[in-house]
Parts: C-alpha cells; sequence; structure tokens
C-alpha cells in the first residue's frame, strides 16, 4: 500500500493499530527501513515533525510498556532504562524515548536542569529532524506511563495545534486547582521540571491564564503538586520574578 512509505501515515496509524490491538510488525518495518529522502520530504515542516514524533512517542511507549511493564513499576534504574534504551528504529536509525522527547521535541534539551540547558552534542539525525522550538504543551500529549497521564490521541499534521489545545485543556482541568482566597494554583510538578520550556515562572503564569486555569491578569503563587514518594508541596511564592 501507498501509505507504507508515508511517515506520517506510518506513525498515525502505528499509534491507531496500537490503540486498537491491531497487528504492528508490517508498521514497525516499514517505519524502521523508511528511506531517508522520504523522511525528510515528509517532515519538511514544523506541523509534520510534531505530529510524527508525538505519534511515534506515544506508540513506542504504549508498545514498550506492554513488552516490559516491570520497569515502570520498578526503582529508578528500572525506569531510566525504559526511557533511555534505543529500542525504537526509524529510518535505519536506533533512538530512545528519551531521544524522541528530549532531542527531537524539546530541541536537543538535557531531562535535567528545569529546562534550561541544551544537549551539547546532538547527532546529526537529530539536528536534522527536530523541531526549531519546543512546544511546551508536548509535556500535555506525551504518555509517560504515570498517573493523571493525558489520553493518547493520533496527532495529524493538519490540526496538530487544535489537538494540542484539547489536551491541554484537558489536563489543566483535571490536574490544577486555583484558590481565589490565597491567590495560589496548584499545579502538576512538571511545570517546574520543564520549567524552562515554559519560560520560567512568568512564563507558567501566562500559560495557565491563556488556557483559563487562572483568571486574566491574577499572578498567583505556584504550589506544585509532588509525586507520592516525596514531600507533598513545593512552593514558589515570589509573585515578580526577574530571572529563572
Amino acid at each position: 500500500m501507498s501509505t507504507q512509505l508515508d511517515p506520517l501515515s506510518l506513525a498515525g496509524d502505528l499509534l491507531y493499530t496500537v490503540k486498537t490491538e491491531g497487528e504492528t510488525d508490517w508498521l514497525r518495518e516499514h517505519l524502521a527501513t523508511l528511506e531517508r529522502p522520504r523522511l525528510e520530504r515528509g517532515l519538511a515542516g514544523r506541523e509534520q515533525k510534531l505530529s510524527f514524533w508525538l505519534n511515534c512517542y506515544n506508540a513506542y511507549g504504549q508498545l514498550l510498556l506492554e513488552e516490559e511493564s516491570s520497569l515502570l513499576s520498578g526503582g529508578v534504574i528500572d525506569r531510566w532504562k525504559f526511557f533511555a534504551r534505543d529500542r525504537v528504529p526509524v529510518s535505519g536509525v536506533w533512538l530512545s524515548l528519551n531521544d524522541i522527547e528530549h532531542g527531537l521535541l524539546r530541541r536537543s534539551k538535557l531531562p535535567w536542569g528545569l529546562g534550561y540547558l541544551p544537549q551539547p552534542f546532538p547527532s546529526s539525525f537529530e539536528r536534522q529532524f527536530r523541531l526549531e522550538e519546543c512546544d511546551p504543551r508536548i509535556h500535555f500529549a506525551l504518555g509517560r506511563g504515570g498517573e493523571n497521564c493525558p489520553p493518547i490521541t493520533v496527532y495529524s499534521p493538519e490540526n496538530v495545534d487544535e489537538e494540542l489545545d484539547i489536551a491541554v485543556e484537558w489536563y489543566l482541568e483535571e490536574n490544577t486547582e486555583y484558590d481565589p482566597d490565597e491567590e495560589v494554583a496548584t499545579i502538576p510538578r512538571l511545570f517546574r521540571r520543564y520549567r524552562g520550556d515554559f519560560g520560567g515562572r512568568r512564563g507558567i503564569v501566562s500559560f495557565l491564564r491563556e488556557y483559563n486555569a487562572v483568571p486574566a491578569g491574577a499572578s498567583p503563587s505556584l504550589r506544585y503538586v509532588r509525586s507520592n514518594r516525596e514531600p507533598e508541596f513545593d512552593l514558589d511564592l515570589e509573585h515578580d520574578e526577574l530571572r529563572p
């Protein structure tokens, strides 16, 4: 079929097939052996790269979770292995979930460093096929196998921005609270973990305003919800931040 050689259709069909529990081997094989010039033509623009890598990440995230679900429920090293192993073949290159998220979607940023530290030595493949800018909305579209992860959906290059907006709205509705009396917004800790992606504290507040998680004009303190293994809250009480 002609769609076998179209990278955007391959990635979208793979994720859809994973979601519907169909046979994925032939799609994975064609994605792995995709000719590099076809990949280059298919990922010519921002929307194409964004939808392609989101679909690849979520498809293989689900596949690897089925194959090695014990890793995510294990310790820190096991969880690191799940995301860091090179087990995603695309166009003759073996990638990890971390490569897709932090290299290709976040434009070669390190997984740590609060979103401010660049990857010093990205591969030539990464430099060629990564997004030109990091869109912080990706954090509400990636299924990472944890609690409160967003619903997995197939992203289309034609409507990827509208679809990401829907994902953000759903996530914030489910996972944020605003106390107008105390003027405190309680938000997931991913905002702190990837603070630089949002443009620092001011950028986070602007983001929350844009998606109506806090009222227009509000400048709340931020309370980050932590995981069960950490203290319950992490407070950021500065209203006027001059630097990240």
